[in-house]
């Protein structure tokens, strides 16, 4: 729902990142899988795999300019890396790498990822209900 309020560039930005992010842990899942699909649907662009060996997160950061996009998409990523019940190390420091680009506070970061739990068990509950 909020992706569709970012600009095209940050779109495709964005699900670079949350194909970095998802494979940090070195597990591209089903689950993961799933909801980058999901989230190319909501932006009405199309699911690709995207080539992370020239991938650079300042780069690809610096692409989110206002504090909305930068608000948006760290909450998608946020549903994202929690999506598999493993928030890791690596995603955390990740996110926490975000954070701090897009000036985020360690407050505003622990609500989002709240936020983007329980997201992710909304999410998983719709899929149930939606299932047959």
């Amino acid at each position: 729902m909020l992706l569709m309020k970012l600009k095209t560039e940050e779109k495709f930005a964005f699900i670079q990142l949350a194909q970095y992010i998802a494979k940090l842990d070195g597990e591209y899942g089903l689950k993961e899988r799933e909801l980058v699909a999901e989230y190319c649907t909501e932006m009405g662009i199309e699911n690709m795999e995207i080539d992370l060996e020239h991938f650079c997160l300042e780069d690809t950061l610096s692409i989110f300019r206002s504090a909305q996009s930068q608000k948006i998409a760290i909450l998608a990523l946020m549903v994202l890396v929690h999506i598999d019940d493993k928030f890791g190390i690596y995603e955390h420091k990740t996110m926490d790498k975000i954070a701090l680009a897009f000036m985020i506070s360690d407050t505003q970061t622990h609500l989002y990822s709240m936020w983007g739990k329980m997201g992710s068990a909304l999410y998983e509950q719709a899929m149930v209900f939606t299932a047959h």
